[in-house]
Parts: C-alpha cells; sequence; structure tokens
C-alpha cells in the first residue's frame, strides 16, 4: 500500500464543508497576506507620489523666486 492511500484511510471521508474549512485554513493565511502586501504596497506608492508632488512643488516655487528677496 502507497503512501497517499494510507494517509486518506488514516483520514477518512471529509464532508464538502469539513473539506471547504480545511483548503481555507490551508491557503487563506497566504490569500490574506498576499492583500495585506498589495493594500500596504499601494498605501506606499501614494504616499510617495505625495511627497515627490510636495518636493516638485517647493522646487518650482524656488526656482520663481526673484534673487534678494
Amino acid at each position: 500500500m502507497d503512501h497517499s492511500a494510507l494517509v486518506l484511510m488514516h483520514m477518512g471521508a471529509l464532508h464538502p464543508v469539513e473539506q471547504a474549512l480545511t483548503v481555507l485554513l490551508a491557503f487563506g493565511p497566504f490569500v490574506v497576506l498576499g492583500l495585506v502586501l498589495r493594500w500596504r504596497r499601494r498605501s506606499d506608492a501614494a504616499e510617495a507620489a505625495e511627497a515627490a508632488e510636495v518636493l516638485a512643488a517647493e522646487r518650482a516655487k524656488e526656482e520663481t523666486r526673484t534673487p534678494g528677496s
């Protein structure tokens, strides 16, 4: 008897709800981690774009100033 058949016999038949819960417990944390990473990267990118915009505005303001004022 091979190893996979032994494991299936040990676990027994799972109800469809139990199968869904097993899959959710196995892969759910990775899905949540992926969503959090995506959310944080978008947030960081927006923050960096805002900082670049402020810096560009400050540089433009400095360039328009007349010398000696």
